[in-house]
């Protein structure tokens, strides 16, 4: 509701000033052009009227080229000023956007600010696996393996191993 009491507010002063701007250039126009009296003028008088009204339109014109010409020079050197207070801020060129690995928390840190303590630990919500399970899963019967090549090594060994190559392949 105050917003629009405030617009319509602004409305009315808007029109108020359109209604003073068009009584000021009413006034302005009857104080510079006075009414033009053509009636009982003879051909002459009116051949030399023109004449002047051509001359008033003609200097007025030459006055709205120089004012054009002086707004022109005003925007240009403007122009030329904002690009210098640009180049005294310094150079900004926009860096190449890159793909960059962040963490949860590291996010949420940067969106919620430094003194919120929010974590998102993710690896909590992983299941636990305990050592002993996996101590069962290995093979007991690791022995040394110095032994083992003791054992090999003889002709017995060799006897062993040609045998236990041809058993699997017999059945």
């Amino acid at each position: 509701m105050l917003k629009s009491l405030l617009l319509a507010k602004a409305k009315e002063e808007l029109e108020q000033e359109m209604m003073e701007r068009g009584e000021e250039k009413e006034r302005f126009l009857g104080e510079r052009v006075p009414p033009i009296r053509i009636s009982g003028l003879s051909s002459s008088q009116l051949q030399e009227l023109c004449r002047e009204l051509h001359d008033k339109v003609h200097v007025v014109d030459e006055e709205r080229y120089d004012i054009e010409a002086k707004v022109q020079h005003n925007k240009r050197e403007i122009q030329d000023l904002t690009l210098k207070v640009l180049d005294l801020r310094g150079k900004f060129k926009r860096p190449a956007l890159r793909r960059v690995r962040v963490s949860a928390d590291a996010m949420l840190r940067a969106l919620l600010g430094s003194k919120h303590k929010v974590s998102m630990d993710l690896r909590a919500n992983l299941k636990s696996v305990k050592k002993e399970d996996s101590e069962k899963e290995r093979p007991v019967g690791v022995s040394d393996w110095r032994k083992n090549v003791e054992a090999m090594s003889g002709m017995e060994g060799r006897k062993k191993m040609f045998d236990a190559a041809k058993t699997p392949s017999g059945q």
